[in-house]
């Protein structure tokens, strides 16, 4: 249990430190790694959107090397089959001839996972993922292996490029906590990156925090109070994504074809629970579920074909949803 609003103090200040950390090493990209945080402090897995070259890879290595975590890398490809990431059974042969199988771990096996090109992967390929996501354990040969703890996915796809890539189904695409938008830098942070990568020496992150010391992070995020106010308003926010409620903009019953489920209320809690952690707060207050309600809704509103051609968006979708909410406020 909290004790006293120095233990949250304590935490807000270890979070700052482990953010500016990352900061020694990626240039800008300040909403990403705020993002990338609350996600790893709530335990849940993220999903990472943005051309190639804007440093996803840089930014999840650096995040593991900050935190002590087993970094895996996975590049997603259309010939990847299900064995080449969750592992596969071996016959070995000892000298006397004795055959016994032994499972040997893929690299899903690790605590930090990236998953490069994600919707590169087949559908078979896929579905394999989405096992270790959600119950954090991998079936092969009949048997059942549990992931080490902890376990994040964070997942990796460009916007631009579809040829050859096979769209994440809903299903899957509502295991990830968050969809995080990666922006191209801006003039000034891109002079910065050119600077940091074409010196002679190069900045490379510490471990400041062991996955004990994280683990214990996210026991106290848990413990962050969520007045009934405020879980009213984040019940809102959910169910005026849906087309079908009276109370739902204009936008949103015109555009969208399907709501949020479950699992979006649920991410709200839990990022804003970390939000007001990162804060020094003790309770959670509405601009926490106004700022995580985007990067949770992102991805889980599916649009109308007439939205999509129109070129629209869902955070589009998002903004008309928060701005009803500010004008009963």
């Amino acid at each position: 249990m909290i004790e006293s609003k120095a233990q949250v103090e304590e935490a807000a200040a270890r979070i700052a430190a482990l953010r500016d950390e990352i900061g020694r090493v990626i240039v800008g990209q300040h909403h990403v790694v705020e993002q990338l945080l609350w996600c790893l402090l709530a335990g849940g897995h993220a999903l990472l959107e943005g051309i190639p070259g804007l440093g996803k890879t840089m930014l999840i290595r650096t995040l593991a090397d900050c935190v002590a975590l087993q970094f895996s890398r996975i590049q997603f490809t259309p010939d990847l089959m299900p064995s080449d990431i969750t592992g596969t059974t071996l016959i070995d042969f000892s000298t006397q001839g004795n055959a016994a199988q032994r499972f040997q771990p893929g690299p899903l096996f690790g605590n930090l996972v990236l998953a490069d090109e994600i919707n590169r992967a087949t559908p078979k390929t896929q579905s394999a993922l989405l096992e270790a996501m959600q119950e954090g354990t991998v079936t092969a040969g009949g048997e059942t292996h549990r992931l080490p703890k902890p376990f994040f996915v964070l997942a990796t796809q460009n916007p631009i490029e579809q040829e050859g890539t096979y769209p994440l189904p809903e299903a899957q695409l509502d295991r990830f906590l968050l969809k995080i938008g990666v922006e191209f830098p801006t003039r000034e942070e891109l002079k910065q990156i050119v600077l940091r990568t074409t010196s002679a020496s190069q900045a490379n992150a510490n471990a400041i925090m062991s996955a004990a010391e994280l683990t214990e992070l996210q026991m106290v995020a848990k413990q962050i109070l969520v007045a009934e106010e405020m879980l009213d308003w984040a019940v809102k926010t959910v169910m005026m994504s849906h087309p079908q409620e009276s109370d739902a903009p204009d936008e949103v019953k015109r555009f969208v074809r399907y709501g949020a489920g479950p699992r979006a209320l649920q991410a709200i809690i839990s990022v804003s629970k970390v939000r007001a952690l990162a804060s020094g707060r003790l309770h959670v207050t509405w601009q926490d579920i106004r700022h995580t309600a985007m990067p949770v809704l992102r991805h889980r509103i599916v649009l109308s074909y007439e939205a999509q051609a129109m070129g629209l968006t869902t955070d589009r979708m998002t903004e008309a949803i928060l701005a009803v909410l500010e004008a009963e406020r």
